[in-house]
């Protein structure tokens, strides 16, 4: 991986990394008055008005934060073209979509998750009743799916012929060793993989807090394997006292970092939520021996509870900084991040 990627500087160390976010630091914009309501999620421009607008209309009516985190993880898991969440996720190695998600409410720190869940389309909604309908937190497999159906959800087919096609070219050219044979024209009718998870983030007039994480989680994997989205801390934590955060990208870094509690935790101590998102993307690249030594990415966004929003990304290039957008009264607005390496 190394030739397809530059560094504009050493970074090795925590302090060469520390030195190189000073450096994206010194372009950024003031950061923003205090504001209240407002939703993030962790998709810039191109997923920004319908994502964030049917969250918005709940606060907006005077709705509950949770409905309003609900509606707009909803967006992405029920529409078909997008093939990272929910309806047309991406499948595990045996063609099969097992989706994660979580949902925590910051006001009680209740929470509730449920991990490689099939044949329902909004993870999400199930996540939200195991923390309102159970003293559980976790439920994973066949019994997250029963626990669905006892709530009435509908069972459906997740993998839609475009994610089928996904699946069958790359098992068809995993190896050119198997039995596996791709079509004589290497045609799949297929455009770039896309990349998946989303979280929303929101914080109401009042300054509670709520956040979701949902995903179809890593493509290819291991039927059953589950990564940092459904573990709270991990891929989601909310604290009504401090803000809250959400990643995405490689689940096992964020894991082994407890990626969100620990972005959490850097705002109690006085960080903005980008130098949070920051320290978090330090903390993975220096576990894991210096930035020769990645060759993956993962993004963190957070809020706090003044209403201040940032991200950041431990990959990412000047025409592809990391991103999140924000709705408020004033609109909405795309946050760009700082990152520790440059990819050409």
């Amino acid at each position: 991986m190394t030739n397809r990627r530059t560094f504009i500087k050493s970074a090795a160390g925590l302090g060469a990394s520390l030195s190189l976010f000073a450096h994206f630091k010194a372009r950024a914009q003031e950061r923003p008055a205090p504001r209240r309501p407002l939703i993030l999620c962790s998709r810039g421009e191109a997923w920004a008005e319908k994502v964030l607008r049917p969250g918005w209309d709940v606060l907006e009516a005077g709705g509950d934060i949770l409905d309003a985190v609900e509606k707009s993880a909803q967006v992405t898991e029920l529409d078909p073209e997008d093939q990272s969440v929910g309806y047309g996720g991406l499948p595990n190695e045996n063609g099969v979509v097992q989706l994660d998600a979580s949902f925590m409410d910051g006001r009680t720190h209740n929470c509730g998750s449920v991990g490689a869940l099939e044949n329902i389309k909004t993870p999400s909604s199930v996540a939200r009743l195991v923390m309102e309908r159970t003293d559980h937190i976790h439920l994973v497999g066949e019994g997250a799916r029963q626990f669905a159906r006892a709530h009435g959800f509908k069972e459906e087919n997740l993998l839609t012929e475009k994610s089928r096609k996904m699946w069958l070219r790359w098992k068809e050219n995993l190896s050119d060793k198997d039995d596996w044979l791709p079509p004589k024209d290497g045609d799949y009718d297929l455009e770039k993989r896309p990349t998946g998870t989303i979280n929303i983030l929101a914080l109401d007039s009042k300054g509670d807090l709520a956040g979701c994480t949902t995903t179809s989680g890593l493509f290819g994997k291991l039927p059953g394997r589950i990564g940092d989205s459904p573990i709270i801390g991990a891929g989601l934590y909310v604290d009504n006292e401090v803000g809250a955060a959400g990643a995405t990208g490689r689940g096992e870094e964020i894991l082994r970092t407890c990626g969100s509690f620990f972005v959490v935790e850097q705002m109690r101590a006085g960080k903005s939520p980008r130098e949070a998102c920051e320290a978090l993307c330090q903390r993975i690249v220096k576990i894991n021996g210096g930035a020769d030594k990645v060759d993956f990415n993962d993004k963190i966004v957070a809020i706090n509870k003044n209403g201040e929003a940032g991200c950041a990304a431990i990959r990412g290039s000047k025409n592809k900084p990391p991103q999140a957008a924000i709705i408020t009264a004033a609109g909405i607005e795309i946050i760009e991040g700082s990152y520790l390496i440059e990819v050409s």
